[in-house]
Parts: structure tokens; sequence; C-alpha cells
């Protein structure tokens, strides 16, 4: 077994600063978004004053999927899983009195990302806030889209010009923000291993990374900005081994692959949430203890940013109640349980190290099959990727059903005593609300400047030049999410999964 390396040293196995959380905590995010943007800006408000460090932001599937609040496909979903943002009055009202050069924010987007951004970037200047001064990150991650979760809209190639244009951009527009957020953790949700999570997450890093040096970009103009999300499972000591092998691992792709020169290339800065997927609608005041245990692991495996999910998530959306614990969690880890005042606690352990060294070497594994097939886009093409997460995920249910794993209240230790507490429930007038606002704005914004602006938005996609000036542009002119999307869409089509 090595002697492992002192914190702040390459390659960061035991975290990417000497002093970790001894001289700064990781932010307290908590993931929040539902109805209309002005219900979710007073969530937002709410938790900001209950001691979060860091708004991240859930968009419903509609604004997810660019498609508006009215479009016969939103029906039913407007509001429901995140917020709806159908505009740039909608991101005004998602942040009034919140000044966005006093908050990092999270936006979990990926097919629509350089439209949210856009909006962000113009709620700012209305402000009056520098966007160099703006922080934050964007998911911006389409590959994980095709492989785990399905909200995708243009086919790879076409995604991943959107990607590459909105790197370039922001590199001199917003330097401080982190310009896509590499995601396991719907991997992970989708019902991979820990191993397939940290491997397929790289696998995809490594596409946009080439990606985006063939478009003539140096690795270190970009790579400092890049960021990743990953999952925290119940399994305590695979999860901390994980985040440990997964810097290890980074830092010795960027500079050994990459011919990365600059020290925070090689740095892997990651979000953790704890595992949706872990929480039972049985005896949900269990999941309390599920949420800790997976935080516990996050924090002892060096995350820079946490956000810890509610108790009754197995049966909706977080009250206001449920969430205020799970930050409350957080703030218990973070100022009672002193785990913070020493870097990598449980380094030099014989079975943290060992579990450390194999679940690189499982993981580089992986990433030697992908390479082999021609890569992440190849692999996802040929249903590589799909078909080992859906492995693993039929061998875990079965696992469960055989009683080989043990879920408490599921099928072991089970109370037939009825649900307790209140379950948030979504306004279904909301809907209506935001199909009345989409029609208004319509009517009222400047018919000229938005056909002019779209025009050239579809010029750019159809030609050469950067898509993130034009994106800018139309979401000024009161273009609406979903007409930004129908631009594009019309030029580089849709994407649909062989079947």
């Amino acid at each position: 077994m090595k002697t492992p390396e002192s914190p702040g040293e390459f390659p960061y196995t035991r975290g990417i600063y000497q002093d970790m959380y001894r001289t700064r905590l990781w932010t307290m995010r908590q993931y929040a978004g539902f109805g209309t943007a002005e219900e979710s800006n007073r969530r937002y408000r709410y938790l900001l004053s209950q001691g979060t460090t860091g708004l991240s932001v859930a968009f419903d599937l509609p604004t997810q999927m660019g498609l508006d609040p009215d479009h016969p496909l939103a029906a039913g979903e407007v509001g429901r899983v995140g917020v709806s943002i159908a505009s740039l009055s909608d991101m005004r009202k998602l942040f009034e009195g919140i000044r966005l050069d006093e908050v990092s924010t999270s936006m979990t987007i990926n097919s629509t990302a350089a439209i949210l951004l856009a909006l962000y970037v113009l709620v700012a200047h209305e402000q009056g806030v520098d966007a160099s001064k703006l922080t934050g990150t964007i998911q911006n991650d389409i590959l994980k889209e095709y492989i785990a979760r399905g909200t995708y809209i243009y086919p790879p190639r076409h995604a991943m010009r959107i990607i590459t244009d909105l790197f370039a951009w922001a590199r001199a527009e917003v330097p401080e923000w982190n310009v896509i957020s590499i995601s396991g953790y719907h991997i992970r949700e989708a019902g991979s291993t820990a191993v397939q999570e940290v491997a397929f997450t790289f696998v995809n890093a490594i596409a946009y990374i080439e990606s985006a040096v063939a478009a003539g970009m140096d690795v270190d103009s970009f790579a400092p900005r890049l960021s990743f999300f990953f999952n925290a499972h119940s399994d305590f000591l695979t999860e901390i081994a994980k985040f440990r092998a997964a810097r290890r691992i980074y830092a010795k792709l960027m500079r050994e692959r990459f011919g990365a020169a600059s020290e925070r290339s090689c740095m892997l800065r990651f979000h953790t949430q704890t595992a949706g997927s872990t929480l039972t609608a049985q005896q949900p005041e269990v999941n309390v203890v599920r949420t800790t245990i997976e935080a516990l692991a996050a924090v002892l495996g060096g995350t820079q940013s946490l956000h810890t999910n509610s108790k009754d998530e197995a049966l909706g959306l977080p009250t206001p109640e449920s969430a205020q614990l799970a930050l409350r969690t957080q703030q218990v880890i973070a100022y009672e349980s002193g785990i913070t005042t020493v870097p990598d606690p449980l380094g030099g352990s014989y079975y943290i190290e060992d579990l450390t060294d194999k679940i690189e070497k499982d993981v580089m594994d992986y990433i030697r099959r992908v390479d082999e097939m021609g890569g992440a886009l190849k692999a996802i093409e040929v249903g590589f990727i799909q078909g080992e997460i859906q492995s693993a995920s039929f061998e875990f249910q079965k696992e469960i059903e055989e009683g080989r794993r043990i879920v408490v209240g599921v099928n072991r230790f089970r109370s037939e005593e009825p649900q307790k507490g209140p379950v948030f429930r979504i306004d279904p007038a909301n809907e209506r609300a935001q199909m009345e606002n989409v029609r208004q704005l319509r009517e009222g914004r400047d018919a000229t400047e938005w056909k002019r602006s779209i025009g050239d938005l579809e010029a750019a996609a159809r030609g050469g030049a950067n898509l993130m000036p034009r994106i800018l542009a139309a979401a000024a002119a009161y273009a609406t999410v979903g007409e930004i999307s129908d631009t594009l869409r019309r030029v580089f089509g849709e994407y649909r999964e062989a079947v």
C-alpha cells in the first residue's frame, strides 16, 4: 500500500486544497424550484435566511426540453418537478431581490443550458452586475442525457457544438462561471455502480475536452472552469474511496492525456447530492438517517459543494420544514462533528487506501474499453454504456427482491403504520397562469426586433458563427425558451433513440 501524499498535492487524492475545510467549508446548496418564478423566489429567500450559502435551481421538464408552457407536450408538467422559466421576464422574477454578485447559483439544465445562462446574464446586466463577477455552475452535460435521463433535444454532435460555443463565449464573458458540471449523479440514479458512475462521467469529460481542443481551445484556458457532479450513496466507505479515486484519476488524465500545465486544470472540483434513489416512501423519517450517512461520506470524501435531500422526496417536492431539516443536517456536520478540522480524516486507513486503489483500477479498465470503441459518442451510439448501467440496475433490484440486499422498511423491518405529515402540492392554476403569461409576452414584445434576432440565430446555426451572442440577443428581445429551441431544431433536427 502506498503512503498517501499530503492534501493539496498532485494527484490530489487527499483533497485539492492543503487545508480543505479548515479555512473554507463546502458550499451548502439546497436544490429547489417549483411552480412559478415568484413561488421559487420565495423559497430561495427562505433558504438564504436559513443559512444556505449557494442557490441550486431546479427547472421543470418543459423548460428542460425547450418547450413553452403552452406547447401541447407541456400539458400537466408546467412547474411540476421544477420552476417554469419561459423568458427573460420569468428569470427576472426568479431572482427578484437577490443580488447575483452576492450569491453563487447552480442551474441544473442541459439541452437548454445556453439559453438559461443567457437569461441569467441578462438579469445580472439589469441589476448593474458585471457579468465577469458572476459565480456559479451550469450543468450543460448533454452526453449523460443520452445515457441516463433522456432530456435531450438535438443529435449528439450538434449538441456538442452548442456546448463548445458556450465554452468559448464564457471564457471572455463570464470567466468565473463553471461552464459545465459533468454529471455522474444521474448515471448512478439510473442504476450504475460506483465504479461505472466515475468511469462514464470521465469518458464524457474526455469527449467534451477533446471537442473543445479540436475547436482550437487550449486545454488550460477552459479546464479550470470544468466542474463535476457526483452521487453519494449509503455504502459509506465505498463512497469515500470513490471520491478519492476520482480526484486521482482526473489529475492523471488531465496531465498525462491532455498535457495540462496548470495545477488548477488538474484539480477535480465537484458538487455532491445525496442519493434520491435510496429514499423510500415507506417510513420516510428513516430517510434522514440515510441522507446523514451519505452527506458524511461526501464531506469525508472532500466535496466542494453539497445538497442534502429531504426526507419526503419519495412522496413529493420537499416542504419548507423538511428542506430546513436537510440543510440543518449539513450544518451539524460542518459545525458540530469535528471532522472538518482534519483534511481527509480517513487517509492512511489500510481499507480506504486499498479500496481507493481498486476503484481507480476498475475505472481505468472501463475508460480503456470505451477508448477502444472510439470514445464516448461511439459507446453511446452502440448502446454500450446504457447496457452496462441497465445490467447493474437489474442486478441491484434482483438483490433486493431476493433479500440479498436489505432496505430498511422495504424488504425488512416493515411497518404498517400510515404515512404521517404533510405532502407538498403544486397548485394546478400555475400552469394556466404561465400559459397566459407567455401569451401576453408575445403580444407585448417588439415583433421586428424579435424576428430579426431569431433570423440571426438561425443563420449562425446554419453557418459556423458562435451561437451564444445570438442566443443572448434573442433572449434580450424576449424570444422564449421554446422559440429559441425551435429555431435550433429547424437547423439541427431532433434526436430519436434507436430501438
